[in-house]
């Protein structure tokens, strides 16, 4: 033993394969210390590389009801309807489930994507009834984007079963694709007509559960034959010690982002620290053999809420959380979700060793409503990333002129933070406006962007704003067209693929630091060199026809290297490289292995 350290050489006692424990004790003033460890003596150990960081991660983000349909007979599950009473279609479920999240998996359009993240709409129950749609109450709003939960335990039956998650996140992983659940932690959903009848709670006053609007009502007109008021019937359905709300009985919201009933939505009460039973309307739920749900003494709301979203973590392997209206939840139960997660994915990989795809820790992205690029205390408590709602605007200084990006990719190269960017989103509005040569040029600069990224489902094709009556927001949710994306749009999509492959094959582009070479055109490296994994990458953006490029900094005369756009290859002399590029004007330069 030397300066207190004892280094013992494997080999001197063990056989290669062979396996054995090794006890070491140690005696002091306050008496004898052992520790045992096992050991096992492999050869031809190889140190495993990283091949993934979340800050490289190219993140798709679906909502699933809208994605493809695969399995049709799920498709009316609770009596919920494809087209309302009306004749629309804008707020009701479409179809898509998982069963279709994994065909899509397994004829490998994600592969094809590059894509190493899918980000899924809430898989779990929601309430079963719709609510009215948009300002004016015209067209039924249904759960179809997972943010009014009814049950967290179990599947929601429009999304599948349990098997069919399983299948869904095991063949996610099979492919090299991690799986992120959105999540809610701060609000449940709102009665329907439809669940208050199923369920027994609340008080109708000459209506029933199947009332649609007649001449002059709209979706909204059913609230005048509610009544609220009635306290004994509202004590059935979250309880008020689970949610504020504005039904009788129950707290009112307050007027602090915390307490506030956003959009009227009853606000699960997280700062509370007093033991509660189960939820009533969960309790009835239980009585009727729909749901496996437990109470659990000395629980929380948030202790509940907690455990139900960890336990889709320990059960399946969930990788990690886009966490909707952060800012509306305390930042210590944010850190206990993490906390609870880190611990739940560790247990599910010692589990399932042979399913696992590396030994990362679960991680969590928020949506705080306007945050930006910025660092902010929300990464010291829980979260890894945040999404960066600033990106829509800043990525139009490199649509303009590509090189307008250089201070951004700079920028955010020397993170030591990972914001999450995006071009649309389902709660802003999408990029794609008709114009596919703008589409497939700002593809190109997301997704050579440092840090995360994440793409809409259909921005790889340019998806069009669909119906959206008096919600300005629902149009961004349209179906994707399988039709347009391997039709006249594919071109856009063929694009998009050559770049998310690139991106995912090299972790440079987005964990790597970042360097100018030349403005026109617009002219970079980037390198990681980290834990022992080199990745070296050049990319040319705006080129036209033959193009030198100056690579002296990145790769050494001699050096064989492919324009991963192109397939073509070239030799580096002179301190440069001549490659044509594509009508594109993108060439991507990696080394020739």
């Amino acid at each position: 033993m030397t300066s207190n350290t004892l280094t013992l050489t494997v080999s001197d006692y063990l056989a290669d394969k062979d396996k054995k424990d090794l006890t070491v004790s140690a005696s002091a003033a306050s008496g004898l210390s052992s520790k045992t460890s096992s050991f096992t003596r492999d050869d031809n150990y190889v140190a495993p590389t990283v091949s993934f960081l979340w800050e490289n991660a190219n993140i798709y983000f679906v909502m699933t009801d809208r994605f493809y349909n695969g399995n049709t007979a799920n498709d009316n599950s609770y009596g919920r309807v494809k087209v309302d009473a009306t004749g629309k279609n804008i707020g009701t479920f479409h179809g898509g489930d998982l069963a279709g999240l994994t065909k899509k998996l397994n004829d490998g359009y994600f592969t094809d994507l590059g894509v190493n993240a899918i980000w899924v709409t809430a898989p779990y129950e929601q309430i079963h009834g719709w609510v009215g749609g948009g300002s004016n109450g015209d067209f039924a709003h249904y759960a179809y984007h997972g943010y009014y939960a009814l049950d967290f335990t179990e599947v929601d039956a429009n999304m599948g079963t349990k098997d069919e998650l399983k299948t869904f996140i095991d063949t996610a992983h099979s492919k090299g694709v991690r799986v992120v659940f959105d999540i809610v932690l701060n609000h449940a959903g709102y009665n329907t007509l439809k669940d208050m009848a199923e369920f027994g709670f609340g008080k109708l006053n000459g209506i029933t559960d199947t009332w649609t609007p007649g001449s002059g009502q709209t979706w909204h007109s059913h609230h005048g034959s509610i009544d609220y008021t009635d306290v004994a019937s509202w004590s059935k359905w979250w309880s008020p010690t689970w949610v504020r709300s504005g039904v009788a009985g129950y707290t009112a919201g307050g007027g602090d982002d915390l307490t506030k009933t956003l959009d009227s939505l009853p606000d699960f009460i997280t700062g509370s620290t007093s033991g509660v039973g189960l939820p009533e309307v969960l309790k009835t739920k239980k009585s009727q053999g729909k749901t496996s749900v437990t109470e659990i003494a000395g629980y929380a709301p948030k202790d509940y809420l907690v455990k139900w979203l960890t336990d889709w973590v320990r059960t399946y392997g969930v990788d990690g959380f886009r966490c909707d209206t952060a800012k509306h939840v305390e930042l210590n139960v944010w850190k206990d979700l993490k906390d609870k997660g880190v611990a739940a994915l560790r247990d599910w990989k010692a589990a399932n060793p042979t399913k696992k795809l590396d030994d990362l820790d679960f991680w969590m992205t928020g949506e705080v409503w306007g945050h930006g690029a910025d660092r902010s205390n929300y990464y010291d408590n829980g979260f890894n990333s945040i999404i960066n709602f600033g990106y829509q605007s800043t990525v139009n200084n490199g649509v303009n002129s590509y090189s307008g990006m250089d201070s951004t990719y700079s920028g955010y190269a020397g993170m030591s933070y990972n914001p999450l960017s995006y071009i649309s989103s389902h709660d802003t509005s999408l990029f794609y406006k008709g114009d596919d040569s703008k589409q497939k040029k700002v593809g190109t600069l997301m997704l050579l962007n440092p840090k995360a990224v994440q793409t809409f489902y259909g921005d790889e094709y340019g998806r069009t704003f669909g119906e959206t009556g008096s919600d300005p927001f629902q149009g961004t949710r349209s179906d994707f067209s399988w039709t347009e994306s391997t039709g006249s749009k594919n071109s856009t999509l063929v694009h998009w693929q050559k770049v998310g492959k690139f991106r995912n094959k090299h972790i440079s582009i987005g964990a790597g630091s970042h360097s100018k070479i030349s403005d026109a055109p617009y002219a970079f490296s980037r390198t990681y060199n980290q834990n022992g994994v080199v990745d070296k990458t050049v990319c040319v953006l705006g080129a036209s026809g033959s193009t030198s490029i100056t690579v002296s900094s990145t790769f050494a005369d001699g050096t064989s290297v492919r324009d991963a756009y192109t397939g073509n290859v070239a030799t580096v002399s002179g301190g440069s490289v001549t490659f044509t590029a594509d009508s594109n004007g993108v060439i991507l330069i990696e080394e020739n292995k």
